[in-house]
């Protein structure tokens, strides 16, 4: 096995992504959705990185290129578990569908791709699947920075009656807290979140299906 630093970025990725989810259990909101906004940034950010530095330094490793699939969807498969755990009754029903498209989806290739075995790395991978992947991960980091806005609001508005609330947000009374900013950006990181996973949801269904189409030939059973 070769431990260059693409491999270790990959592998931190690949630790980062049960981390997401720990710091909901070790740290109160909203530092737990700032912790694991930023982890999940950087764990996306070496995504595009570790790939350019193999290719790069002539690097590309059979232990990369099997941790790299793996990281990406532990990272995405956790993070929309989180999100979907500790979202709010109104927007959890919303949320489930384009999430379980996903991870159906990611298993469901997975298995295909088990399958095939060294079949499938004849199997090229799309543009679509890159913009799908893109897609996902954006959503999840504004779906995160919405928890981040909801609870700064609630920390702003703590003590206060739902009239005082309802005053300040219509701009009679003063806003010493930025009670107006924060509910506004929760209410659009919130829309724009999760218009975005509904778009990576279709990406998805229509990669998925893709894959599934060029592995058919594959899946033939031969002739007795």
């Amino acid at each position: 096995m070769k431990w260059n630093l693409p491999n270790i970025l990959t592998l931190s990725r690949l630790i980062a992504a049960p981390a997401v989810a720990i710091m909901f259990l070790y740290f109160a909101r909203p530092l737990a959705d700032w912790l694991a906004l930023i982890l999940f940034l950087t764990a996306a950010a070496t995504d595009w990185l570790d790939g350019y530095l193999a290719r790069k330094w002539k690097q590309e490793s059979k232990l990369g290129a099997m941790l790299d699939p793996i990281a990406d969807k532990a990272m995405v498969a956790i993070a929309l578990m989180v999100i979907v755990g500790y979202s709010d009754v109104y927007w959890t029903p919303w949320l489930v569908l384009p999430a379980t498209v996903i991870l159906f989806r990611e298993v469901f290739v997975s298995g295909l791709r088990e399958f095939l075995g060294d079949t499938a790395g004849t199997l090229k991978v799309t543009k679509l699947a890159k913009w799908k992947t893109t897609a996902q991960m954006v959503a999840i980091a504004v779906l995160f920075s919405r928890g981040i806005f909801e609870h700064h609001f609630g920390m702003g508005s703590f003590g206060m009656d739902d009239a005082m609330v309802g005053q300040i947000l219509a701009g009679e009374v003063e806003d010493v807290n930025g009670l107006r900013g924060y509910f506004h950006a929760t209410i659009w990181s919130g829309r724009v979140g999760l218009w975005l996973l509904w778009i990576a949801g279709l990406l998805t269904l229509i990669t998925g299906w893709d894959y599934f189409r060029k592995a058919l030939p594959h899946l033939k059973e031969d002739d007795a």
